[in-house]
């Protein structure tokens, strides 16, 4: 079904950038759209990549541009320690490799070997838990992009003593490569069980946020992504997110 938003903002936009800004498609895909001719502004079909739109305005894209950004397929994965999210160094594992049809869980065509399935937030090598990989530009904004709300829930295991000065500054206060974190969610759940919930992803940022309080992570689990949770997902195996899941991670 052919789509159709309306334009109230102040000052005209470049469609690309308004449909990247709304959350449906990325600029790159919208600009591909447009190259193909499938959006339209009152009823003209645009022609022009830096056209731009204005006030009352009402943009439609065709029944064929709906198809084209929903062909993006995303995997939902519980990946093991031991492999890496995204392109491999020499000698380590990439996480598509469990993409196997042994490894799947429901139906879904298993991906090519050569298709290309970015992490969509990454895990590092020695953690594991829920990991997307994606080939759908619209999910990826919604998960990674910068105006991203979503947050990811984890369950860790430190070593070291647990004080509550030591959570508070987990929860708010630190600092990583000179620029101060966004406020966690921190609690304890068992003596030496943490659970994390964060609304930004740095760089090994649970592990780095222990250290500078004299703990040692000794395992790391992501169980939720926005409202896609890990679940009874096994060790290892992966599905093909629905499309209820992916409308509820774009929504």
């Amino acid at each position: 079904m052919a789509q159709t938003l309306t334009y109230d903002g102040a000052e005209p936009s470049r469609i690309n950038k308004w449909l990247g800004q709304s959350g449906v498609c990325s600029r790159r895909e919208a600009d591909a759209l447009i190259a193909d001719g499938l959006v339209s502004i009152d009823g003209v079909v645009v022609t022009d990549a830096g056209r731009k739109i204005e006030a009352g305005q009402t943009l439609t894209l065709s029944d064929r541009a709906e198809t084209a950004l929903a062909a993006g397929v995303t995997i939902v994965m519980h990946k093991p320690v031991g492999y890496v999210s995204g392109q491999p160094e020499p000698g380590k594992i990439p996480a598509v490799r469990l993409l196997t049809g042994a490894n799947r869980l429901g139906d879904g065509a298993v991906p090519a070997k050569n298709e290309s399935l970015p992490p969509i937030g990454r895990l590092d090598e020695d953690s594991r838990g829920l990991l997307l990989l994606s080939s759908d530009g619209v999910v990826a904004k919604a998960v990674i992009g910068p105006e991203s709300k979503l947050d990811k829930e984890y369950l860790v295991e430190v070593r070291g003593p647990v004080t509550e000065k030591k959570l508070t500054m987990l929860r708010h206060g630190l600092e990583l490569d000179g620029r101060k974190l966004k406020p966690a969610r921190v609690t304890q759940m068992e003596p030496q069980r943490l659970r994390f919930v964060l609304t930004e992803g740095r760089n090994r940022q649970i592990r780095r946020m222990c250290d500078l309080v004299d703990l040692r992570v000794t395992d790391l689990l992501r169980i939720r992504i926005g409202p896609i949770k890990l679940d009874g997902l096994p060790e290892g195996k992966w599905r093909v997110l629905t499309p209820d899941e992916r409308a509820a991670l774009i929504g």
